[in-house]
Protein backbone atom coordinates (compact mmCIF):
# COMPACT_ATOMS: atom_id res chain seq x y z
CA UNK A 1 0.00 0.00 0.00
CA UNK A 2 1.21 3.54 -0.56
CA UNK A 3 0.41 6.26 1.39
CA UNK A 4 -0.12 9.85 0.07
CA UNK A 5 -0.18 12.97 0.92
CA UNK A 6 -2.19 15.44 -1.24
CA UNK A 7 -1.59 19.61 -1.31
CA UNK A 8 -4.15 21.56 -2.76
CA UNK A 9 -5.84 25.15 -2.36
CA UNK A 10 -8.50 23.96 -4.19
CA UNK A 11 -10.89 21.86 -1.60
CA UNK A 12 -12.97 20.84 -3.93
CA UNK A 13 -9.70 19.65 -6.75
CA UNK A 14 -8.35 18.42 -3.91
CA UNK A 15 -10.79 16.23 -2.12
CA UNK A 16 -11.72 14.53 -5.38
CA UNK A 17 -8.17 13.83 -6.07
CA UNK A 18 -8.09 12.28 -2.58
CA UNK A 19 -11.63 10.19 -3.35
CA UNK A 20 -10.27 8.99 -7.01
CA UNK A 21 -6.91 8.21 -5.81
CA UNK A 22 -8.52 6.07 -2.66
CA UNK A 23 -10.56 3.84 -4.69
CA UNK A 24 -7.27 2.50 -6.03
CA UNK A 25 -6.31 -0.74 -4.38
CA UNK A 26 -2.91 -0.42 -3.92
CA UNK A 27 -3.08 3.55 -2.77
CA UNK A 28 -4.14 5.05 0.64
CA UNK A 29 -4.43 9.03 1.13
CA UNK A 30 -3.38 9.85 4.60
CA UNK A 31 -3.37 13.85 4.44
CA UNK A 32 -4.67 16.75 3.00
CA UNK A 33 -2.91 19.81 3.06
CA UNK A 34 -4.68 23.35 1.68
CA UNK A 35 -1.66 25.44 2.13
CA UNK A 36 2.12 24.65 1.15
CA UNK A 37 3.19 25.35 4.53
CA UNK A 38 1.39 22.89 6.00
CA UNK A 39 3.08 19.94 3.87
CA UNK A 40 6.52 19.92 5.83
CA UNK A 41 4.11 19.30 9.56
CA UNK A 42 2.09 17.08 7.80
CA UNK A 43 5.25 15.05 6.15
CA UNK A 44 6.73 14.81 9.78
CA UNK A 45 3.58 13.65 11.39
CA UNK A 46 2.04 11.07 9.07
CA UNK A 47 5.34 9.69 6.87
CA UNK A 48 3.70 9.84 3.88
CA UNK A 49 5.73 8.10 0.79
CA UNK A 50 4.44 10.27 -2.04
CA UNK A 51 3.58 14.11 -1.95
CA UNK A 52 1.22 15.32 -4.62
CA UNK A 53 1.86 18.80 -4.95
CA UNK A 54 0.06 22.01 -6.85
CA UNK A 55 2.34 24.71 -7.49
CA UNK A 56 0.41 27.75 -6.74
CA UNK A 57 -0.56 27.42 -3.22
CA UNK A 58 -0.45 30.10 -0.64
CA UNK A 59 2.02 29.92 2.38
CA UNK A 60 4.53 28.46 0.23
CA UNK A 61 4.47 27.29 -3.61
CA UNK A 62 4.54 23.73 -4.59
CA UNK A 63 8.39 23.71 -5.94
CA UNK A 64 9.62 25.65 -2.82
CA UNK A 65 7.78 22.66 -0.58
CA UNK A 66 9.56 20.48 -3.10
CA UNK A 67 12.85 21.86 -2.17
CA UNK A 68 12.31 21.92 1.00
CA UNK A 69 11.24 18.06 1.24
CA UNK A 70 14.45 16.94 -0.75
CA UNK A 71 16.42 18.09 2.12
CA UNK A 72 14.35 17.20 5.24
CA UNK A 73 12.66 14.34 3.77
CA UNK A 74 14.38 13.19 0.50
CA UNK A 75 12.78 9.36 1.05
CA UNK A 76 9.24 10.89 0.21
CA UNK A 77 9.25 11.26 -3.64
CA UNK A 78 7.59 14.28 -5.02
CA UNK A 79 4.97 14.55 -7.87
CA UNK A 80 4.20 17.94 -9.26
CA UNK A 81 0.00 17.80 -10.51
CA UNK A 82 -1.03 21.34 -11.93
CA UNK A 83 -3.56 22.94 -13.59
CA UNK A 84 -1.01 24.17 -16.25
CA UNK A 85 2.73 23.39 -16.58
CA UNK A 86 4.67 26.91 -17.33
CA UNK A 87 7.92 26.00 -19.26
CA UNK A 88 10.04 27.30 -16.47
CA UNK A 89 8.60 24.87 -14.06
CA UNK A 90 9.61 21.71 -15.29
CA UNK A 91 13.54 23.13 -14.70
CA UNK A 92 12.75 24.54 -11.25
CA UNK A 93 10.70 21.10 -10.08
CA UNK A 94 14.28 19.10 -11.77
CA UNK A 95 16.04 21.17 -9.53
CA UNK A 96 14.44 20.72 -6.52
CA UNK A 97 14.63 16.83 -7.42
CA UNK A 98 10.89 15.56 -7.99
CA UNK A 99 10.41 12.25 -8.88
CA UNK A 100 7.24 13.48 -11.18
CA UNK A 101 5.21 16.46 -12.95
CA UNK A 102 1.63 16.12 -13.91
CA UNK A 103 -1.01 18.09 -15.59
CA UNK A 104 -4.39 17.69 -13.79
CA UNK A 105 -6.53 17.03 -17.12
CA UNK A 106 -4.56 13.78 -17.50
CA UNK A 107 -6.73 11.32 -16.32
CA UNK A 108 -7.15 9.59 -13.03
CA UNK A 109 -5.71 6.33 -14.11
CA UNK A 110 -2.52 8.09 -16.02
CA UNK A 111 -1.62 9.72 -12.72
CA UNK A 112 -2.13 6.17 -10.88
CA UNK A 113 0.11 5.19 -13.12
CA UNK A 114 2.69 7.79 -13.10
CA UNK A 115 2.86 7.33 -9.13
CA UNK A 116 3.29 3.64 -9.47
CA UNK A 117 6.29 4.39 -11.93
CA UNK A 118 7.47 7.22 -9.63
CA UNK A 119 7.11 4.52 -6.54
CA UNK A 120 9.32 2.09 -8.58
CA UNK A 121 12.30 4.46 -9.29
CA UNK A 122 11.28 5.87 -12.30
CA UNK A 123 10.86 10.03 -13.15
CA UNK A 124 7.45 10.81 -14.64
CA UNK A 125 7.30 14.34 -16.55
CA UNK A 126 4.84 14.79 -19.03
CA UNK A 127 7.25 14.26 -22.36
CA UNK A 128 5.25 17.85 -24.03
CA UNK A 129 6.50 19.60 -21.17
CA UNK A 130 10.23 18.53 -21.38
CA UNK A 131 9.97 19.78 -24.92
CA UNK A 132 8.66 22.74 -23.85
CA UNK A 133 11.24 23.50 -21.04
CA UNK A 134 13.85 22.72 -23.18
CA UNK A 135 12.70 25.10 -25.90
CA UNK A 136 11.36 28.34 -23.99
CA UNK A 137 12.13 27.43 -20.48
CA UNK A 138 15.47 28.70 -19.51
CA UNK A 139 15.25 31.58 -17.30
CA UNK A 140 17.44 34.58 -18.90
CA UNK A 141 17.62 35.98 -15.42
CA UNK A 142 20.55 35.93 -13.57
CA UNK A 143 19.52 34.62 -9.90
CA UNK A 144 20.17 37.88 -8.32
CA UNK A 145 17.86 39.35 -10.94
CA UNK A 146 15.45 36.68 -9.76
CA UNK A 147 15.52 37.66 -6.39
CA UNK A 148 14.92 41.49 -6.64
CA UNK A 149 11.95 40.44 -9.60
CA UNK A 150 10.62 38.17 -6.58
CA UNK A 151 11.20 41.25 -4.03
CA UNK A 152 9.39 43.38 -6.63
CA UNK A 153 6.43 41.53 -6.92
CA UNK A 154 5.40 42.98 -3.57
CA UNK A 155 4.81 46.21 -5.07
CA UNK A 156 7.66 48.16 -2.49
CA UNK A 157 9.59 50.94 -3.67
CA UNK A 158 13.14 50.30 -4.21
CA UNK A 159 14.06 51.59 -0.64
CA UNK A 160 12.38 48.97 0.73
CA UNK A 161 13.07 46.17 -1.76
CA UNK A 162 16.83 47.09 -0.76
CA UNK A 163 16.09 47.14 3.02
CA UNK A 164 14.59 43.66 2.49
CA UNK A 165 17.72 42.28 0.59
CA UNK A 166 20.43 43.62 2.43
CA UNK A 167 21.77 45.93 -0.55
CA UNK A 168 21.77 48.99 -1.99
CA UNK A 169 18.85 50.90 -3.59
CA UNK A 170 21.46 51.73 -6.78
CA UNK A 171 22.09 47.87 -6.79
CA UNK A 172 18.23 46.89 -6.96
CA UNK A 173 17.72 49.79 -9.63
CA UNK A 174 20.43 48.21 -11.44
CA UNK A 175 19.15 44.44 -10.96
CA UNK A 176 15.22 45.85 -11.95
CA UNK A 177 16.55 47.62 -14.90
CA UNK A 178 18.28 44.01 -16.30
CA UNK A 179 15.84 42.41 -15.60
CA UNK A 180 13.68 44.58 -17.32
CA UNK A 181 15.35 44.46 -20.12
CA UNK A 182 15.91 40.56 -20.28
CA UNK A 183 12.47 39.97 -20.11
CA UNK A 184 11.70 42.89 -22.69
CA UNK A 185 9.23 44.60 -20.23
CA UNK A 186 7.79 47.92 -20.31
CA UNK A 187 8.34 48.65 -16.82
CA UNK A 188 8.63 46.84 -13.48
CA UNK A 189 5.14 44.88 -13.26
CA UNK A 190 5.21 44.01 -16.48
CA UNK A 191 9.06 42.01 -16.00
CA UNK A 192 7.11 40.58 -12.55
CA UNK A 193 4.20 39.25 -15.04
CA UNK A 194 6.49 38.12 -17.66
CA UNK A 195 8.82 36.24 -15.31
CA UNK A 196 5.60 34.64 -13.70
CA UNK A 197 4.32 33.72 -16.51
CA UNK A 198 7.17 31.41 -17.59
CA UNK A 199 7.24 30.09 -14.11
CA UNK A 200 10.90 31.69 -13.87
CA UNK A 201 9.88 33.32 -10.21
Amino acid sequence: MTTLLIADDQTMVREALAALLGMEPDFEVIAQCARGDEVLPAVRHRSPEVALLDVDMPGLDGLEVAALLAEEFPQVRVVIVTTYGRPGWVKRALDAGVSGFMVKDAPVDRLAEGIRRVMAGLQVIDPELVVESTVHGRSPLTERETEVLRAAADGGSVGEIASALFISSGTVRNRLSAGIGKTAARNRADAVRIARDNGWL
